[in-house]
């Protein structure tokens, strides 16, 4: 059962809390030191606070002074031919893109327009409906269940034959949820055969430890409507570098690699994704790190008569008053949060920082509002 830090402290003798002490009194350093220049703690991108590995920055140095000024055409080859090889598909089956936001904005581009349809879950990633209403789709914002997961009956019965694309956020962005993997698979056999279903695996990482959760690239289904997307910008810390990929059936990847941006991942980006996927060491460090980070969240949650649940590495937090007040709040103090979130105005989403920026979270939370937001 998680326990708050009160009662945890409370249960350590006078040395363990001394240590206690002393570590917070150097995150406290640490952060101070990280906001001499006035930046704000930024909680609100799902980022990886701790970013690359020390071999990723190093293949990232080399590259920017060896090759900058070469087109990344040799590069991008070869990251497409190592994904493949990672999830033992062919490369044609691979399509990159600067992030994986380009591929989503391509694949909106390509498969809905006037007199078609997208169908997603409310809330979900914000961009995909106004990318498809500028393209001038119909845009059918399904809302979550009750426990935040994508509410697939729901979604299947709004889908029709103008219906052209369907939007799964897999755990979902902003309610950190999971949509069971049995599920998904019911799901697919019943949507129509025009329909293609765009998978966003943004968040794969933090998830592949449920037993609920398989990846739909590393255990694909015979089903060719199904595209599924990767980013490097989550779990391996390279959000500013912009580079993520697609993997799906060789006719509908030609597609989307034929209306994607020439030259759109640069040659430090390449370079650096490759040396990423080889850093397997460094994914289960921030694997666990994350784990921990968001155990103490929901430790100091639970202490303030909070319920929260999550498979991310931010989480979804009812602050039981509007969320445009206490975005403000934290603002005013130097803290960036996520939110609001459509059709949820008292939810804000957190991303999971450093111990240190997560410590100063709960500070700006207690200071005038813990109080009048427990739930």
């Amino acid at each position: 059962m998680a326990i708050s830090r009160r009662t945890l402290l409370g249960r350590l003798g006078a040395g363990a809390a001394a240590l206690v002490a002393e570590r917070r009194l150097a995150l406290g350093g640490a952060l101070a030191a990280a906001n001499r220049s006035g930046e704000p703690i930024r909680l609100d991108r799902n980022e990886n606070p701790y970013g690359p590995s020390a071999r990723v920055m190093a293949v990232m140095r080399d590259a920017a002074s060896a090759a900058a000024s070469r087109y990344p055409d040799v590069e991008a080859g070869e990251l497409r031919r190592r994904i493949a090889g990672l999830h033992r598909v062919a490369p044609e089956q691979v399509v990159l893109g600067c992030g994986s936001s380009e591929i989503l904005r391509t694949a909106i581009d390509v498969l809905v327009g006037p007199g078609k349809k997208l169908v997603t879950s409310l809330p979900s990633f914000e961009p995909i409906g106004g990318w498809a209403r500028r393209a001038g789709a119909e845009v059918v914002g399904v809302r979550v269940s009750r426990d935040y997961r994508h509410d697939l009956d729901a979604m299947l019965a709004r889908i029709d034959v103008e219906t052209r694309l369907v939007y799964i956020c897999n755990p979902n962005n902003p309610t950190g949820r999971l949509t069971g993997r049995r599920d998904l698979e019911v799901f697919l056999r019943k949507i129509p055969a025009a329909c293609v279903v765009l998978m966003d695996e943004a968040y794969h990482h933090y998830a592949a430890g449920s037993p609920d959760y398989s990846s739909f690239i590393d255990r694909p289904v015979d089903d060719g409507r199904v595209i599924v997307t990767r980013t490097f910008s989550k779990i391996h810390g390279l959000a500013g570098l912009r580079v993520g990929y697609a993997v799906a059936a060789v006719p509908v990847a030609r597609v989307l690699a034929a209306h994607t941006l020439a030259d759109g991942v640069s040659v430090v980006a390449a370079r650096a994704a490759g040396a990423a996927l080889d850093d397997s060491g460094h994914v289960r460090t921030s694997v666990i790190r994350n784990t921990d980070d968001r155990q103490e969240f929901l430790n100091q949650a639970t202490a303030r008569m909070l319920r929260l649940d999550s498979l991310t590495n931010f989480v979804m937090v009812d602050t039981g008053r509007p969320a445009l007040e206490v975005l403000e709040h934290f603002r005013k103090h130097g803290i960036l949060l996520g939110g609001p979130v459509p059709e949820f105005d008292k939810h804000i989403r957190v991303s999971l920082g450093t111990p240190a920026e997560m410590q100063e979270f709960w500070r700006v939370w207690d200071l005038t509002l813990g109080h009048k937001m427990s739930m």
